[in-house]
C-alpha cells in the first residue's frame, strides 16, 4: 500500500510538471539606437506584466512567462530580421516589438508572417502600417501617426500658429507622420513653408538649418528621434538662432531631450499617445520606484504583453495560429473592465468562460485592423521637464 501511495504521488508530480509549461515572449526593441533612452522602461512595463501573470499561477495551468529580449536598433532591419529568426528558433510563443516603424514593418514581412508569429507593438505607428497585409498577425496598442497629425494640427490652431516648418527623419515612421501633421495642418488654415527630411546620426545638421531658417515660420515642428538626429537639428536651431520654439511629435517625447537640451527648451510642445485615469495610476503604483511607468511607450509595452497573455488563455493555447484570433475578443466589450494588477482575476475570468474588456495602462481600445483607437497625452517643456498639461 505505501508503495501504490509513493508511485502514486510521484505520478502526479510528473503530471503536474509536465502540464506547467514555458511561455516565451520575444521584447524586440531599439535598445540601441535613436530611442534607447525610452526602451528600459518599455521592456520593463512589458516584464512587468509577465511576473504578474507568472506569480499568479493562473496562466494555463500554471504557466511561467519568460521575457527575452533582443534589439531592434530602432532604425537597422538588418539586426531586427536577424534578432527576430533568433528569437523565432530560440521557441518564443509571441513577439511584442518592434518599436520604430521601419523595423516594424520589415520583422512583419520578412519573419513574423513566414513564420505565423503574432506580433503586438507598442510603438510602431507609421500610417503604413494600417493597410499591410499581414494575414491577422499583427497588432499594436499605440494608435497610428494619422491621429497624431490630426491632434498636432489642433494643438498648433488652439495655440494660434499660423505657419511652420516641418522636418522629419528619412524613414517610414518620419515620412508618414509627416504627410499627416502637414494635411491636417493644411486642412484648418495653417500654412506649411517647407517640409524636409534629415538623416539620423549626423555631427552636423547646418546644412539642413540653413533651408529651414530661409522657409521660416511660427515654429518648427520636427518629427524626428529625440536621442540622434531630432536632437541634433533642434541643437542646431537654437545655435543658429533660427528657431526658438518647437512642435515636439511621439519620437521626440522623453526625459533625455530636454535633459539634453537645457532650459532653451522651455515653452515647446507636443503630444505622444498616452492616457489618464486609474490605468496608469495604477501601473504607477505597481512599478514604485522600479521604473517609470509614465515614460514614452511604457504602458503600451505592458498593455501589448498583457494581451498576448489573456488571449492566451481565452484560446487555452500558447499556438499563435489558435490565440491569435482572440487578441481582439479580450481588448475590447463585452466583459468585465480590467487594469493592470488584475490580470490574474482577468485569467480566472476566461478560465471559467467568461469575457474580459481589457483596458490596461492606456486605455486600450483596438480597432480596425487591430490598432489604438488613440489618445493623446499633451506635453510642453516646463523648467527643464515634460510637464503633462491635458489629454486629448
Amino acid at each position: 500500500m505505501k508503495k501504490m501511495l509513493m508511485a502514486t504521488t510521484a505520478a502526479a508530480l510528473m503530471a503536474t510538471a509536465a502540464s506547467a509549461q514555458e511561455v516565451k515572449l520575444g521584447v524586440l526593441i531599439g535598445f540601441t539606437g535613436p530611442i534607447e533612452s525610452l526602451t528600459g522602461p518599455m521592456a520593463a512595463g512589458a516584464e512587468l506584466a509577465m511576473k504578474e501573470v507568472t506569480d499568479s499561477g493562473k496562466l494555463l495551468d500554471g504557466a511561467t512567462v519568460t521575457p527575452m529580449r533582443a534589439d531592434t536598433g530602432c532604425i537597422d532591419n538588418g539586426l531586427s530580421t536577424s534578432n527576430a529568426e533568433r528569437l523565432i528558433a530560440d521557441g518564443i510563443n509571441g513577439l511584442i516589438g518592434g518599436d520604430c516603424s521601419g523595423v516594424t514593418g520589415a520583422i512583419l514581412q520578412n519573419v513574423a508572417i513566414p513564420n505565423g508569429m503574432v506580433m503586438i507593438s507598442p510603438s510602431a505607428t507609421s500610417p503604413g502600417l494600417s493597410t499591410v497585409e499581414d494575414n491577422n498577425l499583427f497588432f499594436r496598442t499605440a494608435p497610428s501617426d494619422a491621429r497624431e497629425g490630426q491632434v498636432m494640427a489642433e494643438v498648433l490652431q488652439e495655440r494660434g500658429v499660423k505657419s511652420i516648418a516641418l522636418t522629419y527623419t528619412n524613414n517610414d515612421y518620419g515620412k508618414g507622420l509627416a504627410d499627416a501633421i502637414e494635411s491636417n495642418f493644411k486642412a484648418i488654415g495653417g500654412e506649411v513653408t517647407i517640409v524636409a527630411a534629415h538623416e539620423d546620426g549626423k555631427a552636423d545638421y547646418s546644412a539642413e538649418m540653413g533651408a529651414l531658417a530661409s522657409a521660416g515660420g511660427d515654429l518648427l515642428v520636427v518629427a524626428g528621434y529625440l536621442d540622434q538626429g531630432g536632437l541634433g537639428i533642434i541643437n542646431a536651431a537654437l545655435d543658429t538662432g533660427a528657431f526658438e520654439t518647437f512642435g515636439l511629435p511621439g519620437g521626440m517625447i522623453g526625459d533625455s531631450l530636454p535633459t539634453n537640451v537645457g532650459a532653451a527648451l522651455n515653452g515647446s510642445y507636443g503630444q505622444i499617445a498616452g492616457s489618464g485615469g486609474d490605468g496608469i495610476e495604477k501601473l504607477k503604483a505597481m512599478a514604485g520606484d522600479a521604473f517609470d511607468a509614465t515614460s514614452p511607450y511604457t504602458p503600451e509595452s505592458y498593455d501589448a504583453a498583457a494581451l498576448f497573455m489573456l488571449a492566451m488563455q481565452a484560446a487555452n493555447s500558447t499556438d499563435p495560429a489558435v490565440y491569435g484570433a482572440k487578441i481582439l475578443d479580450v481588448a475590447n466589450a463585452p466583459g468585465e473592465k480590467i487594469y493592470p494588477g488584475e490580470l490574474a482575476k482577468a485569467l480566472d475570468i476566461l478560465r471559467d468562460g467568461g469575457d474580459v474588456d481589457y483596458v490596461g495602462a492606456s486605455a486600450v481600445e483596438l480597432i480596425g485592423p487591430g490598432e489604438s483607437a488613440g489618445t493623446y497625452r499633451l506635453i510642453e517643456v516646463k523648467d527643464g521637464k515634460n510637464e503633462t498639461i491635458g489629454f486629448k
